[in-house]
């Protein structure tokens, strides 16, 4: 199969509905995707992209999904053949989830750091500062974004032996990496509302390191805190509120490859259908010393092909806002 690399739907600020929806097609009706679905032993949805769009989120339900409603970590691991594994691995490769693109332009507005699991974190802070002081220029603010979600023993451990210490949630988590990466003690700002439960609280944190632009660490309320903790589109637009986003501002986002499809396309729907504003999003590149002292977790053909699931459910949700 080729792995040439399927775009994603643009994110330039101002880009149409119309282009966006053709964005969403051509991902979504790509022969690496149509592949990995025959091999599954599915058979491609008819009509509209709608509803093909429903059809293989209830097929990755089906054979994807290996959450079942867990946290990643928690994910099954399936046993697949060497063929399948192959398939996989260059599926992922060809829909964006392996490959660390470098940023399209020299200068943004914003730059959003993720928040994610513990190493990620601390990975993707260290990415955002390496950015910010040789990469790009950063016109506004670096904004880091969290949640209140409890760290499991296994997160941990793992800051446990990259010396990392008094760290209970993921906010944390990104707290002690903004200040290790960016060279900061102490806020200049914070501000935010304890509440009854975890899911309506928040924080925001603001650090000025020196020549840099300023960075803010922000947990989010969730929208839903009968049902849920704080996802990443209530942090993003969250987010867009305290920082008063403007129609043309051109954002950078970082996270993880795997993660790039479905958070990119969280982003246009949270961010740039309402704003206008731009979205640029790019993985973590694993090469570089300065991400090197918290080493990312294997990632297995289960693990993609739950994230190509997410990018599914992702792009379906976009799809739905144009219209």
């Amino acid at each position: 199969m080729r792995t040439t690399e399927v775009a994603l739907p643009a994110g330039a600020a101002g880009t149409s509905a119309g282009r966006l929806a053709a964005g969403v097609r051509t991902w979504v009706e790509s022969p690496p995707l149509r592949a990995l679905v025959g091999h599954f032993g599915g058979e491609w949805p008819a009509g509209d992209v709608s509803a093909v769009l429903a059809g293989l989120d209830d097929f990755s339900a089906r054979h994807w999904d290996f959450r079942q409603g867990r946290e990643r970590p928690d994910a099954r691991e399936p046993a697949f053949d060497p063929a399948t594994v192959g398939l996989v691995l260059d599926s992922a490769r060809a829909l964006g989830l392996v490959r660390a693109d470098p940023p399209a332009r020299p200068g943004y507005a914003h730059l959003l750091v993720l928040g994610g699991l513990a190493h990620a974190c601390l990975r993707r802070t260290a990415y955002a500062a390496h950015l910010a002081r040789a990469v790009v220029g950063v016109a506004g603010e670096v904004a880091v974004l969290g949640s209140f979600r409890a760290l499991s023993p296994a997160e941990s451990r793992i800051l446990a032996e990259a010396g990392v210490t008094g760290c209970a949630t993921e906010v944390d988590v990104l707290d002690a990496g903004v200040r290790a990466a960016f060279g900061v003690s102490a806020p200049s700002e914070e501000i935010g509302e304890d509440a009854d439960h975890p899911h309506r609280s928040w924080s925001s944190r603001t650090y000025r390191p020196a020549g840099l632009p300023p960075v803010r660490v922000l947990a989010a309320p969730s929208t839903e805190p009968d049902r849920r903790r704080a996802h990443t589109a209530d942090t993003q637009r969250f987010w867009a509120e305290h920082v008063r986003l403007c129609a043309g501002d051109a954002v950078l986002m970082v996270t993880a490859p795997i993660y790039v499809p479905f958070q990119h396309c969280d982003a246009l729907r949270t961010l740039a259908v309402p704003y206008g504003c731009g979205i640029d999003t790019v993985g973590v590149d694993p090469a570089l010393a300065v991400v090197a002292g918290v080493p990312e977790p294997t990632l297995t053909p289960g693990r993609y092909l739950q994230e190509i699931r997410s990018a599914i459910r992702s792009l379906r949700a976009l799809h739905a806002a144009l219209r």
